[in-house]
């Protein structure tokens, strides 16, 4: 048996995960890529002058919770049985 045949013959493997596990893996993913784009920024043009602005609410609690929330979409995303 030739090799074209073996591979004609041979059923589909089915898939690791599933569509809904794909959507999950992009919407943690998202949110791992916002966190990171609010908590970047704050430098200052003259090094010195003090900028009270990177101790602000989104970079200190907002965007490193974002962060965290993705992490935790992902690994739902992964343990996530597929139907």
């Amino acid at each position: 048996m030739s090799k074209q045949n073996k591979n004609q013959n041979a059923e589909p493997k089915p898939m690791l995960f599933g569509r809904e596990n794909y959507k999950y893996f992009f919407i943690g993913l998202a949110l791992i890529v916002l966190g990171f784009i609010l908590m970047s920024g704050g430098g200052s043009e003259d090094p010195d002058v003090w900028d009270p602005g990177i101790f602000n609410f989104r970079r200190i609690r907002l965007a490193p919770m974002l962060i965290l929330l993705g992490f935790i979409v992902e690994i739902y995303a992964i343990m996530r049985k597929p139907e």
